[in-house]
């Protein structure tokens, strides 16, 4: 294959990562502590596949295979949200094909300005701000950011014309697209001088339809040999194949009929992809082309095998693409059929549309008991646990016990309760290859939970903080409590109970106790 085409290439796109919510507490002059404020961290950003008609081949993604987007930014205090991360918009041809690891369809990326996301970015954590509620009024922890997708995929290039040309090599195939199209393709007398699909625009009265010109095939191409089972892809979306038959070949043992029989035997191998919903390759309108009809033998050979060809069924065209030979009457035979193969798809009834909402009694999740060699643990799975798991700072008890809250206003315990858990039972929350392991007790309280209900602060409890009143009664009671012990003083003083000293009392030994 040249350097300069790939239209296959595996692709590892990271979304980017969620910036985390931050926990602050408002404070300025005379309100030291004036309430949660911390602001929500950024999404992140997503990489985007897009249909751009100046792309044309993969090459970029064969040299660098690894995409990923930015993060999210971190909120911050005074409620200042974190900035979202920039997105990775991939431009890729038209007609590429985006599919998993194991081949499984994801997008077809048909039409100028086609958007397909192959990775999100994770969303932001919450703040303590966003958090905050009538019971829950000074949070001491956030939530963090979520981990962006992350996957590999698989790009396909197909081309999408509406007639191939199909053939061996050197067959003339390039000189008919020079010829009927404005395309220039390479030209040489050598094999295998095509090697990438070449696309031109033919114009018949006033039709317009697209053809390629597919790198030549030989017996063996379904099976990987030369280059047909790289470039017998590109014949999946054509409507029109056309057998370009070179009729002054000099090599032995080929001839009209067996070169036509060798190629129909590896389009008939080859097997198309179903979920792209084309018919087999074997099913598509067929027409031959005699090529080289200016020179006098293989003109002479054309005239020949064409009633044997027109017994099968098929249409024959006798053309030389040097002197411009009957490539009127082809071009309009081809729009003919180009046009009838519009029309049935456009008469196609369109696929219905199935809607399938989520079930009233859906809880979001499942636990599932498993036995291993250390005995047997309960795995809690669902989208809801997960993102939650990887929004929780675990080195927050706090945040341990908001996590714990959760859990059991979406029915975890009971479902635990209900699977055969008992407290001190392992259970597992999250991917497999990435779970967090709990020793699961029925009642999780955190250490914050000392200080009063979870999510509270005594701190900002207007309850317990004196009205402006019962200041001004306190600090009058403490004026009235000091005025009254400096009048006992005094009043003692003026009794003559400071005048006289105490006696000392000396022990026999004459030592003072003192």
């Amino acid at each position: 294959m040249a350097t300069n085409f790939v239209d296959r290439v595996m692709l590892h796109v990271v979304g980017g990562n969620g910036g985390h919510g931050i926990a602050s507490v408002h404070r300025e002059k005379f309100k030291p502590l004036g309430g949660p404020d911390g602001g929500n961290g950024g999404r992140g950003g997503d990489v985007v596949l897009e249909v751009d008609p100046q792309s044309t081949t993969l090459l970029e993604y064969h040299h660098t295979p690894h995409r990923r987007a930015t993060n999210g930014k971190p909120g911050a205090g005074d409620e200042r949200y974190g900035g979202d991360g920039e997105d990775v918009v991939l431009p890729v041809p038209e007609g590429t094909v985006v599919k998993t690891r194991d081949g499984q369809v994801l997008a077809d990326l048909v039409g100028m300005g086609t958007r397909y996301i192959a990775a999100r970015g994770g969303r932001g954590g919450l703040g303590n701000k966003a958090l905050a509620s009538m019971r829950r009024k000074a949070p001491g922890f956030a939530l963090l950011g979520e981990p962006g997708d992350e996957q590999d995929i698989l790009l396909e290039l197909k081309t999408l014309a509406d007639v191939a040309l199909i053939g061996f090599p050197s067959a003339g195939k390039s000189s008919l697209v020079s010829v009927m199209s404005a395309a220039k393709p390479k030209i040489a007398d050598y094999p295998f001088t095509t090697l990438v699909p070449n696309l031109g625009v033919v114009t018949a009265g006033g039709d317009r339809y697209t053809i390629a010109d597919v790198p030549g095939l030989i017996p063996g191409a379904s099976e990987g040999k030369g280059l047909g089972l790289e470039f017998l892809r590109h014949v999946e979306r054509c409507s029109v194949l056309v057998h370009v038959i070179d009729c002054a070949t000099l090599e032995q043992n080929r001839d009209p009929m067996s070169d036509l029989d060798a190629i129909e035997h590896e389009l008939s191998e080859y097997v198309a992809d179903d979920s792209l919903g084309g018919r087999p390759l074997a099913e598509r309108t067929r027409i031959v082309v005699l090529n080289k009809a200016d020179v006098p033998d293989a003109r002479e050979l054309a005239e020949m095998v064409r009633p044997d060809l027109e017994a099968r069924g098929l249409e024959v065209h006798v053309v030389s693409a040097v002197a411009h030979v009957g490539l009127k009457e082809l071009s309009f035979s081809l729009a003919r059929h180009v046009t009838a193969a519009r029309d049935e798809v456009e008469a196609a009834v369109p696929t219905r549309i199935v809607l399938r909402p989520k079930a009233v009694d859906d809880s979001g999740f499942t636990v599932r008991k498993e036995r291993t060699s250390d005995g047997e643990l309960f795995r809690v799975v669902g989208d809801r646990p997960t993102r939650w798991i990887r929004q929780t700072d675990f080195s927050n008890d706090e945040a341990i016990g908001y996590l714990a809250d959760r859990l059991n206003r979406l029915g975890v315990e009971d479902a635990l309760f209900k699977a055969g858990a008992v407290p001190g039972s392992t259970v597992l929350i999250g991917p497999e290859d990435n779970a967090v392991v709990f020793d699961w007790e029925p009642t999780m309280q955190a250490g914050a939970e000392l200080l009063g209900s979870r999510g509270t602060d005594l701190r900002l409890d207007e309850a317990q903080r004196p009205t402006r009143a019962e200041r001004r009664d306190q600090f009058h009671a403490r004026k009235d409590g000091q005025r009254e012990a400096r009048e006992e003083l005094m009043a003692e003083r003026r009794a003559g109970l400071w005048t006289e000293r105490p006696p000392v009392e000396v022990d026999d030994a004459g030592d003072d106790d003192d």
